[in-house]
């Protein structure tokens, strides 16, 4: 059974990890900023606990997998990333947003389980493509258009 400090320390941990990337996604006045990424892997960590401490209640009187319901989480956001995507004239927009919003669904149940660093190692990871393969997708793009970088 978990102490109230691990599970404070995990949804504190979630918040943090996740409100890093809403905060680039803010930043960038996406449709999904900070409040929605933080509140998409807060409930994710919340659903882990959850199925982590239904799993240890019932243990002895039946056989439980509790990678169920963290099945259902990653099911869900879809549906809350297709919200994201819009489709106009210019083509698809939303479609990194929708995957960060999956990402940090993964965060969540990633530190609800305990897998800390797991979470900490992908919110670092997902900051680098959001924040500097930005600059490298520009660069490439404006070589092959043959404009200069400003």
């Amino acid at each position: 059974m978990l102490t109230d400090l691990q599970i404070i320390t995990r949804l504190v941990l979630t918040v943090v990890l996740s409100g890093l990337i809403g905060l680039e996604r803010q930043l960038h006045k996406r449709t999904a900023g900070l409040r929605t990424h933080i509140l998409v892997s807060l409930g994710s960590c919340l659903i882990m606990l959850t199925s982590l401490y239904v799993f240890d209640i019932y243990k002895e009187i039946t056989k439980l997998d509790p990678s169920r319901i963290a099945a259902g989480v990653i099911t869900g956001i879809g549906f809350l990333g297709a919200g994201t995507i819009i489709r106009d004239r210019e083509g698809v927009r939303g479609l990194t947003t929708a995957a960060s919003l999956w990402v940090v669904a993964g965060i969540g149940l990633a530190t609800g389980c305990g897998f800390k660093r797991a979470a900490i190692y992908a919110t670092v990871l997902t900051l680098v493509v959001l924040f500097f393969l930005r600059y490298i997708e520009k660069y490439i793009f404006l070589k092959e258009s043959g404009r200069v970088l400003k």
